[in-house]
């Protein structure tokens, strides 16, 4: 027996005709992060796939498993750090970036050094 769902809940309909909540109908990505932000998220893997619409989406994804995540790679604003690059499929994006089905966002940290 299929539970209940409040409407706000579903997005579309899947083969069968059963409602998806927009958390599974979003598409799956494959987010890599780097070793350095990792280590500070005790058991978060460097590589995680996901699902989210937007860049904007993979990010509160990631917050919701590890807290403050999100901060790390965003500012107030709310925008990606200054240090921070993100790309998806090889192309620079923003948070409002869309992600479509099998897409890899990548998470890059600038080094620095002398």
């Amino acid at each position: 027996m299929r539970g209940t769902t409040p409407a706000a809940d579903l997005v579309g309909r899947d083969d069968g005709g059963v409602a998806l909540s927009a958390e599974l109908a979003a598409p799956a990505v494959t987010v890599v992060l780097p070793a350095a932000l990792v280590a500070l998220f005790p058991g978060c893997p460097r590589e995680i796939v996901l699902r989210a619409a937007s860049v904007r989406d993979a990010m509160a994804a990631l917050d919701a498993s590890w807290p403050g995540l999100r901060d790390r790679i965003c500012d107030s604003r709310p925008a990606i750090r200054r240090h921070i690059k993100i790309f998806v499929d090889g192309e620079r994006a923003c948070l409002d970036s869309a992600l479509t089905a099998g897409v890899e966002l990548l998470v890059v940290a600038a080094v620095s050094g002398g």
